[in-house]
């Protein structure tokens, strides 16, 4: 079994996909039952019925509680057991674990670790997303045969961009311009950023910025361990002033990454974006589209990857100067892992 940081909020699904029919999930290689009550609450149980271990996702609602398809054990939301078909005395053993939930930016996310330090305030949360000169729109659920580390090695690594999605988030002119980080500690933060100056818009900016002529471009890649990623990236017009701050006439986006381990080789990639223009619905949709594009060719590389790493056990990789800032987060998410006492790795 994978190691992993317990007590932190993960993404269990988009709030758009939970409704009043039993979900299974995965995540940190527990399975989960959501759903939500007639009253609109998502609940999140362990997906076993403690009986004859039959997953409870093959139950059923009733109501507000879960019946197991094999012998109509019944519990509630908290994870009691509170109906034992032909006896009137429940086992004080039946019942099964309920995770923490709670719901923000289009997503549920859930608790895996100590139920007591699940605090809803610590759940990311951008601004941006709920200013309404901004706009959001929602993304997929992108899954990926590698391990959520790989991805995030790759969401914090502005230098990929130059070489991997040439047709939508990067050019040529930005394959030399050095890449810089900075680790903020107190936030469980990477920063990692670079500007390209006096250079041709991106094919995505070409095609949703009308630039005319060439303009200044950034990435600021901002990484919470231990799974999200925040990549503000935009384009003004050169000489305008957008390195110094002016940025009153840019196209700016935010690509939002939340990260869910499924098991040590498998993870899900919920993404959006929020930016500061509004569009109509085919323009979201292409937009969309062109993110969707890019996110699928990072999958393919990560999933290649992924096979040699198996493939080539113990074969080093070199390390050039782009590498500091992935290094740091896996150090920090490390770090994090290895300050959760024994007792937390994995809570009743």
């Amino acid at each position: 079994m994978g190691t992993y940081l317990r007590n932190a909020w993960y993404p269990a699904a988009w709030s758009r996909d939970i409704g009043r029919a039993l979900m299974k999930r995965r995540l940190l290689e527990e399975d989960v039952v959501l759903y939500r009550t007639e009253a609109g609450t998502v609940c999140a149980l362990e997906d076993v019925c403690p009986h004859r271990l039959m997953p409870l996702s093959l139950g059923k609602l009733e109501g507000d509680t879960i019946q197991c398809g094999y012998h109509g054990l019944t519990f509630d939301c908290s994870g009691k057991c509170v109906r034992v078909p032909g006896q009137d005395v429940i086992p004080q053993t039946a019942r099964v674990r309920a995770y923490p939930i709670h719901e923000n930016m289009g997503l549920a996310w859930i608790w895996m670790g100590d139920p007591a330090k699940a605090d809803p305030s610590h759940v990311f949360d951008l601004p941006q997303y709920h200013d309404a000169s901004w706009s959001a729109v929602e993304g997929d659920a992108l899954e990926v045969a590698a391990n959520y580390l790989s991805l995030a090695d790759n969401l914090c690594d502005p230098s990929h961009v130059s070489f991997v999605h040439l047709s939508t988030l990067g050019n040529a002119q930005s394959e030399d311009i050095p890449v810089h980080f900075e680790v903020i500690p107190e936030e469980h933060k990477v920063l990692t950023w670079r500007w390209i100056i006096d250079a041709p818009a991106i094919p995505l900016f070409q095609k949703f910025g009308n630039f005319r002529g060439n303009v200044d471009r950034w990435h600021y890649y901002h990484y919470y361990a231990p799974n999200i990623a925040i990549i503000d990236f935009g384009s003004a017009l050169t000489g305008t002033g957008a390195p110094e701050g002016k940025r009153g006439d840019c196209i700016q986006v935010f690509a939002c990454h939340f990260l869910t381990p499924v098991d040590e080789s498998h993870s899900i990639d919920y993404w959006l974006h929020v930016k500061n223009f509004h569009a109509d619905e085919a323009m979201n949709r292409a937009l969309s589209d062109q993110f969707r594009l890019a996110f699928n060719e990072d999958k393919e590389i990560l999933e290649a990857i992924e096979v040699n790493e198996r493939r080539l056990p113990g074969r080093r990789q070199i390390r050039l100067a782009i590498d500091g800032s992935p290094i740091r987060m896996r150090k920090m998410v490390s770090d994090m892992i290895g300050s959760e006492a024994p007792t937390e790795s994995k809570a009743a």
